[in-house]
């Protein structure tokens, strides 16, 4: 069986496995969103955070909802992610995931670890932090640029050191952003992932969501989009740890090649969000104020209510809801694409990489 055959056999599996999923979801990650404070201001925020003193829950309420997901997941607790915002900015970090260790669950952050020094280190392998995601989006001056906070790079990588230092977590990764303007940056980045003692350097394409709407000229262009993914795809082939994001189906020329498996979009289906206000969807990366995304709250009902009973936008084939999408070979595996970039009033998706990559063959 040559490679594209076997993969064409591991996608119709996936499609099968897929619609299962529709009927009874599994949930395996709950994302945390503590905080929409954040120490930078990052030009591709898909939630435009920054110095924002939004009405947040407090620790009591993050723990009741712990109390409850104990009880009604006690079969089988999904991984709680926490993220912002920045989540170290959260008055009352150290009480709910320090309760959520006790408990039991296994935890995950997204940080720009700028606040991670040794004792915030400590504090977290105290608190029983399994693995983190720390944001790298260029060389120095670049990271900082993007990030709006000089000395942004130089304190991250300290703080990734620091977690290193302790050598108690499953999983430190780099995630880079990448763009127009820094994808010239991925070969000097990679020398310097290399030379750092992480698990993993996950890299993706700025998306056109949150913040970079207000920076088209930032978004890649398709040789850009061949060469990130040719980029990851030779560096895989050197065993090297590299892996590019979750996101947007990628055809048979690279799904299996720049990631460990095929594209799935997760949201609603094994995966579910909480905001800082405690609204319920699928994934914090799509933007909330579209008609039909939110799907309860959890101070008017149980989440396990809301994710038994609703998150039906999420779980069904969308390409049937486009035209285009609807008469396009790949369908069948694509399923409409991401949900954090599909247009919910015009029933389009807005960045589909085949598109991209077959303008470029």
């Amino acid at each position: 069986m040559n490679k594209n055959k076997m993969k064409l056999s591991h996608l119709d599996l996936q499609y099968d496995v897929r619609k299962k999923f529709f009927k009874k979801p599994v949930l395996k990650q709950l994302f945390f969103e503590l905080t929409l404070n954040c120490n930078e201001h990052c030009w591709h925020c898909g939630s435009r955070c920054g110095d924002i003193k939004a009405e947040e829950m407090n620790p009591q309420e993050w723990k009741n909802i712990l109390d409850q997901l104990k009880e009604d997941f006690k079969d089988r607790l999904p991984q709680i992610n926490v993220t912002g915002g920045e989540p170290l900015l959260y008055h009352g970090f150290e009480e709910v995931m320090g309760y959520a260790h006790s408990l039991g669950f296994k935890w995950g952050m997204t940080s720009n670890a700028v606040l991670i020094t040794p004792e915030v280190a400590k504090m977290l392998q105290r608190c029983g932090m399994n693995t983190i995601s720390v944001s790298i989006d260029g060389l120095p001056e670049t990271h900082d640029k993007i990030r709006g906070l000089d000395g942004a790079y130089k304190r991250a990588m300290e703080g990734i050191q620091n977690l290193i230092d302790l050598d108690c977590f499953d999983e430190i990764m780099v995630t880079t952003v990448v763009n127009h303007q820094t994808i010239c940056e991925l070969e000097p980045l990679y020398e310097i992932m290399s030379d750092i003692d992480i698990d993993s350097w996950r890299i993706m394409g700025i998306e056109p969501i949150g913040r970079a709407l207000d920076h088209p000229e930032l978004l890649l262009t398709a040789d850009d989009q061949r060469n990130l993914l040719n980029f990851i795809r030779d560096k895989r082939a050197d065993n090297e740890p590299v892996t590019y994001g979750c996101c947007h189906y990628l055809g048979l020329e690279y799904e299996r090649e720049v990631r460990d498996w095929y594209f799935f979009c997760m949201a609603g289906i094994t995966v579910a969000s909480i905001t800082v206000t405690g609204d319920v969807y699928g994934c914090l990366d799509i933007d909330r104020t579209q008609p039909g995304i939110i799907q309860g709250n959890i101070h008017d009902r149980r989440f396990s209510d809301i994710w038994e009973n609703e998150f039906k936008v999420f779980r069904y084939d969308r390409s049937g809801d486009n035209e285009k999408c609807a008469n396009c070979s790949s369908n069948k595996y694509c399923m409409g694409g991401a949900f954090h970039t599909w247009d919910y009033v015009n029933n389009t998706q807005r960045l589909c990489l085949m598109d991209s990559l077959e303008k470029n063959t």
